[in-house]
């Protein structure tokens, strides 16, 4: 038997947000991340672009946000079920923030090619 309570809709999205906010308390690079997902969501849709493009853009700027939760998470549960240092614990937050990492790189890889594809 799994340890879950019944599904509801309306609580299981607060519990969403409540992560969410959770996230934007604690997490200061969440929060730079969703600052300049504000700023160049707002730049993008100034810009010149076809809708394909700009629906690209706008998506790829929730690949990092949604990396960083996930990295945030793995964050917590490795410092709950090993709170002294621990080289498996290090290699996981470090893997973690590899992939927080990588998003960004694939996301600025997207912006510059439409912006050179623009040029």
């Amino acid at each position: 038997m799994r340890n879950q309570p019944k599904y509801h809709l309306f609580k299981n999205a607060r519990y969403a947000l409540s992560g969410l906010i959770a996230a934007l308390k604690q997490e200061m690079s969440f929060r730079i991340e969703v600052f300049l997902f504000i700023i160049l969501s707002i730049a993008f849709w100034m810009l010149p672009l076809p809708l394909s493009q700009r629906a690209i853009l706008q998506f790829s700027l929730f690949l990092p946000l949604i990396v960083e939760l996930l990295n945030s998470a793995i964050e917590r549960v490795v410092d709950l079920a090993m709170p002294d240092i621990h080289p498996l614990a290090k290699e996981a937050k470090d893997m973690g923030a590899a992939a927080v990492m990588l998003s960004l790189f694939a996301t600025l890889c997207l912006w510059l090619y439409v912006a050179l594809k623009q040029i």
